[in-house]
């Protein structure tokens, strides 16, 4: 098959270029030709050359890396709705899973409403009303991924730092998702396809003293810093089964309630009480050989040239929403074309 790898080159490209996300695009590229593809790089630029370049390859399937435009994740469901609108078959979720996914007070209102176990939550408007969750809380922005606006200061414990921290967090952004902190562990439940990986955790043993148990922009992304060495992911998580068995059956109901497709992440805490709580549903998590889910692949015996063509396997039998195989039943079901009727109907 032809592949088209499609990531944000402003980014992967730039001054100084992102090594990360090109250390991933080379990992995936890797794999794909090892499973006997032709892979092709795209980059992304909030232009659109990449589109008609893209339309022009007629590849088989396009490999989303593209977490944002330019740094920005709230472009990633453009970059997937694109591809949607040029008929082309990819990889991960829809572009409206993403965007439901990256509206926090959105997607946690809908996980709450289908009675899955969300912290209480409020989302707090520039100029509005803040929500009133109870202390510890968390405050985090409302429509970012990556951890983007999560620091130590994000944990308040008074109604006075709770205002401080939000009226900063407006100079930036209009929504904070307001929520209660859930004090305890943390695990992660990777999906492929429709199948829970085993369950990770990220160990905050070594977090030093009077540091919030969270995992923050520094964590993630200043490397050796105290916060990333302070949070350290290990897989498989050390978990009673009956415990794994509910974190895994609350991560797919999650992830069939927003339509997740292909490949994700379901974020938890787990309290004194040994009660999980979800955080997060990520629709497009990293995928790069040192991240969550490839790690949580190996653990289940899946190398990573498997956990790639798992993901392309995945994509194939999804039929592109303009198909006229769709189109020609859609107008069936809307009384426009006749069929004949299956037994039972009338």
């Amino acid at each position: 098959m032809r592949i088209a790898i499609i990531f944000d080159g402003a980014s992967a490209l730039g001054k100084p270029p992102d090594l990360l996300i090109i250390d991933a695009i080379d990992a995936v590229e890797r794999a794909l030709v090892a499973n006997g593809n032709e892979a092709v790089r795209v980059p992304v630029d909030s232009g659109g050359r990449w589109i008609e370049r893209t339309r022009r390859l007629k590849p088989d399937l396009v490999f989303n890396l593209c977490e944002g435009v330019d740094g920005l994740g709230v472009h990633e469901p453009a970059v997937i709705g694109a591809l949607e609108l040029l008929g082309l078959r990819y990889t991960g979720s829809s572009a409206w899973t993403a965007a439901l996914c990256l509206r926090k007070g959105l997607v946690n209102a809908l996980l709450h409403s289908a009675g899955l176990p969300v912290p209480r939550f409020g989302v707090a408007l520039a100029g509005g009303v803040i929500p009133t969750v109870g202390f510890p809380a968390i405050c985090k922005p409302g429509a970012e991924d990556a951890s983007l606006g999560v620091e130590q200061r994000s944990v308040v414990r008074t109604v006075a730092a709770l205002e401080t921290r939000v009226r900063a967090m407006h100079e930036r952004w209009d929504e904070v998702l307001v929520q209660r902190y859930v004090a305890g562990r943390e695990v992660n439940v990777g999906i492929v396809g429709d199948e829970a990986l085993p369950i990770a955790e990220i160990d905050f043993g070594a977090m030093p003293r009077g540091l919030w148990r969270i995992v923050s922009y520094r964590s993630k992304w200043d490397e050796g810093c105290d916060e990333d060495t302070g949070a350290a992911p290990r897989c498989p998580a050390d978990l009673p089964e009956e415990l794994r068995a509910e974190l895994a059956r609350v991560a797919l109901a999650a992830w069939r309630l927003v339509g997740g497709q292909g490949y994700g992440r379901v974020d938890f805490r787990i309290d004194a009480a040994g009660r999980p709580w979800l955080l997060e549903v990520n629709a497009n998590p990293d995928i790069a050989p040192d991240a969550g889910l490839a790690r949580m692949a190996r653990t289940a015996g899946i190398t990573y040239e498997a956990l790639i063509g798992l993901v392309c396997d995945g994509a194939l039998p999804r039929a592109p929403e303009l198909s006229p195989e769709r189109w020609a039943l859609t107008q069936q079901l809307s009384g426009l074309l006749r069929a004949p009727l299956a037994v039972g109907q009338s």
